[in-house]
């Protein structure tokens, strides 16, 4: 795959995730915060980055538990 295309996966991975580092609320900034991670996984992936895939799939699953416990709260509290 060109590079210049790995790269760019890489830096939109960047991007998402400084972006979900401005968001207002817990929710928010962990449902983007998933994306970002989902997009690092690929780029890992694609640069064989074992690293970078073990971390972000550990993130991708945190970034889960705690979506789930913060919707869980919220339907107890409606």
């Amino acid at each position: 795959m060109n590079s210049i295309l790995i790269d760019s996966i890489g830096y939109g991975g960047l991007v998402i995730n400084l972006y979900s580092m401005s968001t207002k609320g817990e929710y928010k900034l962990r449902l983007i915060s998933l994306i970002a991670n989902v997009i690092y996984i690929l780029y890992g992936a694609l640069i064989s980055a074992t690293p970078i895939i073990m971390g972000c799939t550990i993130a991708v699953f945190l970034h889960g538990h705690h979506l789930r416990r913060l919707k869980i709260k919220k339907d107890n509290n409606d």
